[in-house]
């Protein structure tokens, strides 16, 4: 019995090594198709915030002068080059990216396949419920990688850009630092999109409940607004922009917690 219950085990590692070897030859094999054209790629996208006529920065000059409000964003200036002060950087800036912006394209099939290694382990009406995860987790993951690329990156990239401490101080940054400020920003807001999903696992499991989100409410504004004055430029328009989504995001999280909980208590009766 006990020899049965390790195979099963070995059995269940075997699976899961090969759901990651397909989710891993998925991200390398988009990721060399972008970095086939990483020229393109690089100009294009990764570069395109240090453009000032890049949407976001005319939308935002236009919005706050039509309101009334006095923005920088409407003179704006950057320098026109990036340092790369060590010899393999621009090649391993280039294969980093390429790898990160694989899995972002990727993040669909990845999802199916975790959802493949967890399906057998379901029940059938579980089953029926779970196939909208993949398409809601890919929705909001896009969302949060269109909300990064057209709101906070460019937000973000504009401040650091006009923030000095003294004149005698010229911004110029290197290659990888500005890159790094890009891909890590792009990752991290699309995951925060997924919040409302990490919600439902979190409450199907009781880690958490809607009264503990509510609860907590208060906290997580904070919170909120701490990160989006780090983040953004110091005014109040920009911290609104950036805050506004994610509270929404935090209140969506609420009402799914109080689904997940009432299904839960109907089904117990």
């Amino acid at each position: 019995m006990a020899q049965e219950k390790e195979m099963s085990f070995l059995a269940h590692l075997e699976e899961l090594r090969w759901h990651l070897v397909r989710s891993a030859a998925a991200i390398l094999i988009v990721a060399i198709g972008v970095f086939a054209f990483q020229t393109q790629v690089f100009e294009q996208l990764i570069f395109a915030h240090l453009k000032t006529d890049f949407i976001t920065y005319k939308t935002f000059c236009k919005a706050f002068t039509a309101i009334g409000i006095n923005t920088d964003f409407c003179n704006i200036s950057f320098p026109q080059e990036l340092q790369s002060i060590k010899p393999m950087a621009q090649l391993m800036t280039a294969i980093w990216t390429s790898l990160i912006l694989g899995f972002i394209l990727s993040f669909p099939y990845v999802l199916w396949e975790i959802w493949r290694f967890v399906a057998p382990g379901l029940h059938e009406n579980e089953i029926k419920k779970s196939r909208g995860f993949i398409w809601i987790s890919s929705l909001l993951f896009f969302l949060g990688v269109l909300f990064s690329f057209f709101v906070i990156i460019p937000i973000s990239v504009f401040f650091f850009y006009d923030y000095q401490i003294s004149n005698l101080v010229i911004n110029k940054f290197t290659l990888d630092s500005y890159i790094s400020l890009v891909t890590n920003t792009l990752l991290g807001v699309s995951l925060m999109f997924e919040l409302p999903v990490i919600i439902y696992f979190l409450s199907k499991i009781g880690l958490v409940t809607p009264e503990f989100l509510k609860r907590y409410r208060k906290h997580a504004l904070v919170l909120v607004l701490i990160l989006s004055a780090i983040i953004t430029p110091p005014d109040v328009a920009s911290q609104i922009i950036v805050s506004i989504p994610v509270l929404i995001l935090y209140e969506i999280s609420i009402k799914v917690s109080r689904s997940v909980i009432k299904k839960q208590e109907k089904n117990a009766i």
